[in-house]
Formats: C-alpha cells, sequence, structure tokens
C-alpha cells in the first residue's frame, strides 16, 4: 500500500529551519568542545614536564645524530640537550660554548606545535654547531652557519639547513592535504 503525505510547503520550510538550527547548534558545541581540548592540552604542556614520547623522540634522534658523527668524523661528542620554556620569541635550539663546555638548548615553547621539524632538523642543526666549536671552525662570519657548518648540518641528517626557521612551511607542512 501506497500512501501519498503532503505537507505545506511553509510546514517544510519550518522543519527545515529546526533541522538547520539543530545541525547549528550541534556543529557549535563539537567546535567549542574540541578548542576546550586544545587550551586544556596547552595548558598541560605548558605547566608540565615534556611528555615521555617526546624525549624518546628526541634521545632517538640523538643517537642517530651521534652514530652519524661517529661515522662521518670519529668523533662521539656527549653534549646535554636541555628543553628550556625560557627562551624569548620563536628561536627553536641554540647551542652554547662557556668555559670549555657546549650545551644544546630546544625550546619547548614551540616544541608542541613544531616537534617534527625539531627532530627532523634542529637537533642535527645544534649538533653541526657542537661540532664546529669541537673542531674549532666557528668563525665571525655567518655566525655559525658557514658552508662548513652547512656541511656537518647535512652530514649529521637534518632535513632542512638554514639559519632561520620558515614558519610558512613548518606549518603548511601539517596540512594533510596540498
Amino acid at each position: 500500500m501506497y500512501i501519498k503525505v503532503f505537507t505545506s510547503p511553509k510546514r517544510f520550510i519550518n522543519i527545515f529551519k529546526k533541522k538547520l538550527e539543530f545541525s547549528f547548534i550541534l556543529l557549535v558545541v563539537v567546535a567549542l568542545l574540541y578548542l576546550s581540548n586544545n587550551i586544556y592540552s596547552s595548558h598541560q604542556f605548558k605547566n608540565n614536564d615534556i611528555p615521555a614520547s617526546y624525549l624518546k623522540r628526541i634521545k632517538d634522534k640523538e643517537l642517530d645524530v651521534l652514530n652519524l658523527m661517529q661515522k662521518n668524523y670519529g668523533l662521539k661528542l656527549h653534549i646535554p640537550i636541555i628543553v628550556t620554556d625560557k627562551f624569548k620569541g620563536k628561536l627553536y635550539g641554540l647551542t652554547s660554548y662557556k668555559n670549555g663546555k657546549i650545551k644544546i638548548y630546544l625550546n619547548k615553547k614551540v616544541m608542541q606545535e613544531s616537534m617534527n621539524y625539531m627532530i627532523d632538523s634542529v637537533i642535527a642543526h645544534e649538533y653541526a654547531h657542537a661540532l664546529m666549536f669541537k673542531l674549532g671552525h666557528l668563525g665571525k662570519t655567518k655566525s655559525g652557519h658557514s658552508s662548513k657548518w652547512k656541511e656537518a648540518c647535512i652530514k649529521l641528517g637534518a632535513q632542512d639547513c638554514r639559519q632561520y626557521v620558515n614558519m610558512q612551511e613548518v606549518i603548511l607542512s601539517k596540512i594533510p592535504f596540498r
């Protein structure tokens, strides 16, 4: 048996409006939940130690870099990597040489958003500076980013050996489609 239901256009429009309103409210609630979760995650990351999974990735990359340094330069350096939130601005990493001691610092403030970049490039980049300190190749020109440094950076496995980070490229690398 076939039943045909006739609905007036006005009633149809009212039903459509209610469904549209409900869909919009649902979308707003989902967006607010997502935003709240992101704020909470950022707060947790900022106010707690870095997650063990991040530490493992840093340690694994450090071991890779040290193996490449041993293979390419015959050196085995033990340099502490310190994760800090004391950097101002968007500096990703820094290698210091003071009183004959070398230390590598990584910026915790940018780590959560750019961990892949930190692993793929920054650690080897900073170890290349440490190597230049150790080999005595650091001069006044290019503030440590000489052609010898760049060669070392590449040999230590960095995917990107530029002096400064291109923030647009880091952001675009997170987009799942291009």
